[in-house]
Formats: structure tokens, C-alpha cells, sequence
């Protein structure tokens, strides 16, 4: 790389590490933990590249990128910021920032991100509509740390002003409805109305008009159009076969496979390919496990907000709810930490009230999904399918093998120590490694060794 970076974080460590890689690397580099400095250095003509945080001490990151663009038309900003919400994402991709990461970043990938935005000419930005209100934590629960949930922000963010039609798939209490919510409300449509139609909405002659008719340009959302009637299916094709220049947007969800229903007869196939202009699948809450504290700590905080006692969950309580498999997703959780804020008094949420929670709600086995019957291998390739599509068109960070062998073993070793009784040695005969191999496994994998019971 050849070029001068103005690195602003007010990380030392961050500033540290950032500072001798792109030196290393070739690139001269200006690094500070004041907003104030970075925008003296822009003024001064200084930097090829910024690469800011975006909660500092003197400020918001983001607050300067349209100054930077007006100062310095062409001068490329990522943004790297340890808030890790759709609405960073979105904001980002607003204030036309060159490209978004969030912390902890991947290093190498932001180096490949910085390459890319050294060697490109920037076109100079484009006046902006008015940017949007932020919303309240409680209007948009969409958080994660998880790279498969920084990937949908970053590709909610790309197809934010796009005209083509996004079809949104996903199981039950995802938060796919939400999604859609936030492409209409961060977008430049905000203004105009965001309508919610069901097969009902679009019955008799004058259904499809009156649907336009509220819309008037903003967004239309088909709910769940999987489930459609063939003849609500047929009013829909012809309704977008007459749009015009002031066409609303179109965006659908759907819970079920739609591929699938094509095949079975259930589901039109030119109704699929008006819909599907981009497909953004939302992971399934047990597909990023690692979000789960995140998310309880934003439904206990909001339970706080409204009125009640602060409450936090305890090491054992937090372990046991990593470990179910939430079929209603992120829905099902949110309601099962109301109900434990509702039914105790005391600050510490223990193990035995989160037992008893979820104790009388359904289960689901994770690997199952793709239908009885299904090949481990199609359910593991459905799996890094949807992986890849998240990340929209562009590669996912470096060192997908180890990632993947990571999410393979720690299940496997896991459920054969249960099926062992936690017996080692059966263990490592049942899966037919070295002993000394699977301690060194248990290991690295940080898996927490109890006294367990075998299964029948």
C-alpha cells in the first residue's frame, strides 16, 4: 500500500496496532484520539485515507464525515465502531462512508478494506436528503456482534435507496418485519407511508388499487407471502406488472422456502422473480448464539426503562440460556426476560428461574430444519450457503476453515461428551481421535468440562 492514513480512536491500543500494520505495510500514518486533530489535519490537506471511531471523546465520528466530504470531496472514510446496531450500519452507509467494520475487527480484513479504498478514486458525493432521526433502542431491538448479523447491516445498508425488490426470509421471530421497517425508515422514502399488506388487503376488484393508493410511492410490504392464496398470488403479479414511474417500494417476508413451494405447486414462480431482486436472510437466533447476551442485556435494560427493576442474569442463568435452542428466536427470548424481570425481585437472575421459564416452552434440535430425512452435508452446505449470501456479493473475512471446523467440533465434542457421560477416554474412542488430542480440543475450544449425564 502507498499512501498517508489519519487514524482517530480513542484506543490506545487500537491506535497502537492500526499504527505499525499500515506502516508495516507501507503507508505513513497520523494517529490521534481527538476528533479535533483529525479534522485539523483534513483541513490541512493531510490523508489519503481516515480511518475513525465512532464514539469519541470530543464527539461523533460520523458527525464529521459530511464535513470531511465538503472539506475534502473524495476522501475516503471507514468507519470502525464497537456499536454494533443496524442503526451504525445504516448511518454509516448514509453519511457515505467508504465502508463500515465493527470491533473487534478482523485486521487483516480491514487492511484488504484500507487497500481497496487507497487504490480507488472517489467520486465526490452527491447531495443527500435530510438524514435519519435515530431511532429508539425499543423501536429497532436489531443487535449483534455476530459477522453473519454485521454482514445484513452492511447489506441493508447497500440496498437502503436501491428501486429493486427485497425479499426477506427467515424463521419466525427473527425480526425479518423489522428489517423491512428499517430499509423503509433509513431510507429516502421516510416520509411516505410504509404499508403492511395481507392476503385480505388485496381481495375484490379495487384490492390492489387501494393498496397503491395508500402507498402513494413509499413502501409496500407483502407479510409472510409464502402463504398467500394462488388468487391473492395472481393479483399481485399483475398489480406490479402496471407500476408506474412512482412506484412504491416492494419488499416481502417469508418463513417458509419458497423454492420449495415452487416446486410443490403452492407458490408462482414469476410472482418469485418479481420479489426476489435481493434476498436477505436473517440467521436464525441459534445461528449466532454469541448475540444472545447482547440481546438479553438490551430487553433487561428496556425492561428497566419501563419501570421495573434492573435485573442482570447470573453466570449459570446466562449459560443455560446460551445453550437452549429458541425456536421463536429473538421473539421468544425478549419474552421469556420480561417474564423473568416480571417474576423475581432480586437484581441476580439465577439458573433455577430461567428453568423455570423455560421450562413448559418448546424445544428444537438445532442441525434439523431442511426437512426429515435431509443429508448432514445438505443441511451443512444449506448452512454456508446462507453464510455466503449474507455477506452480499463480497467475500467473508479470511480464515473461513478454521471458523467453520470451530463451529463443527465444538457441538461434536460437546454432545459426545454427553453421550459418554463425560467419560474422556469413551469419548475420544467414540470419536476416534487420541485422548491427549481431545483434551488438547477441549482446550482450545473453551469447553466447559462438567459432570454429565449419558444419554440413552
Amino acid at each position: 500500500m502507498d499512501g498517508t492514513v489519519l487514524v482517530a480512536d480513542d484506543d490506545r491500543t487500537i491506535r497502537t496496532v492500526l499504527t505499525q500494520a499500515l506502516t508495516r505495510a507501507g503507508c505513513k500514518v497520523h494517529a490521534t484520539s481527538s476528533l479535533v486533530t483529525l479534522m485539523r489535519w483534513v483541513d490541512e490537506g493531510k490523508g489519503d485515507l481516515v480511518i475513525s471511531d465512532v464514539i469519541m471523546p470530543d464527539g461523533n465520528g460520523l458527525d464529521q464525515i459530511p464535513k470531511i466530504a465538503e472539506t475534502r470531496p473524495g476522501l475516503p472514510v471507514i468507519v470502525i465502531s464497537a456499536q454494533n446496531t443496524i442503526m451504525t450500519a445504516i448511518q454509516a452507509a448514509e453519511v457515505d462512508a467508504y465502508d463500515y467494520l465493527p470491533k473487534p475487527f478482523d485486521l487483516p480484513d480491514l487492511m484488504k478494506r484500507a487497500a481497496r479504498a487507497l487504490e480507488v478514486k472517489r467520486r465526490a458525493p452527491t447531495p443527500r436528503g435530510p438524514a435519519a432521526e435515530t431511532a429508539e433502542d425499543g423501536d429497532l431491538p436489531l443487535v449483534g456482534r455476530t459477522p453473519a448479523m454485521q454482514a445484513l447491516y452492511r447489506l441493508v445498508a447497500r440496498v437502503m435507496n436501491t428501486a429493486l425488490p427485497v425479499l426477506i426470509t427467515g424463521e419466525s421471530g427473527t425480526g425479518k418485519s423489522l428489517i423491512a421497517k428499517a430499509i423503509h425508515d433509513f431510507s429516502d422514502r421516510r416520509t411516505l407511508p410504509f404499508v403492511v399488506v395481507s392476503a385480505s388487503d388485496l381481495e375484490g376488484a379495487d384490492g390492489p388499487s387501494s393498496v397503491l393508493g395508500r402507498a402513494r410511492g413509499g413502501s409496500i410490504l407483502f407479510d409472510e407471502v409464502g402463504d398467500y392464496p394462488a388468487e391473492a398470488q395472481a393479483r399481485i403479479v399483475r398489480m406490479l406488472d402496471t407500476l408506474g414511474d412512482s412506484a412504491p417500494r416492494i419488499m416481502s417476508t417469508s418463513q417458509v422456502d419458497l423454492k420449495a413451494k415452487i416446486d410443490e405447486g403452492g407458490f408462482r414462480e414469476d410472482l418469485f422473480y418479481r420479489l426476489g431482486g435481493v434476498t436477505i436472510a436473517v440467521p436464525s437466533l441459534r445461528e449466532r448464539v454469541d448475540d444472545i447476551p447482547l440481546l438479553a442485556d438490551h430487553f433487561l435494560a428496556r425492561s428497566e426503562r419501563d419501570g421495573f427493576t434492573l435485573r442482570r442474569l447470573s453466570q449459570p442463568a446466562l449459560d443455560l440460556v446460551r445453550s437452549y435452542s429458541w425456536p421463536g428466536n429473538v421473539r421468544q427470548l425478549e419474552n421469556a426476560i420480561r417474564r423473568l424481570v416480571v417474576t423475581g425481585s432480586e437484581e441476580e437472575i439465577t439458573r433455577q428461574e430461567v428453568e423455570t421459564v423455560l421450562g413448559n416452552q418448546p424445544t428444537m434440535e438445532p442441525l434439523r430444519g431442511g426437512g426429515d430425512g435431509e443429508k448432514l452435508s445438505s443441511s451443512v452446505a444449506r448452512h454456508l450457503r446462507r453464510y455466503f449470501d449474507l455477506h452480499g456479493g463480497v467475500l467473508p473475512p479470511p480464515g473461513l476453515y478454521q471458523r467453520i471446523l470451530k463451529e463443527v467440533e465444538m457441538p461434536l465434542i460437546e454432545i459426545a461428551l454427553d453421550a459418554t457421560g463425560g467419560n474422556q477416554a469413551k469419548c475420544a474412542d467414540l470419536l476416534g481421535i487420541n485422548r491427549n488430542t481431545l483434551r488438547k480440543k477441549i482446550t482450545d475450544l473453551d469447553i466447559r468440562v462438567t459432570r454429565r449425564r449419558k444419554l440413552m
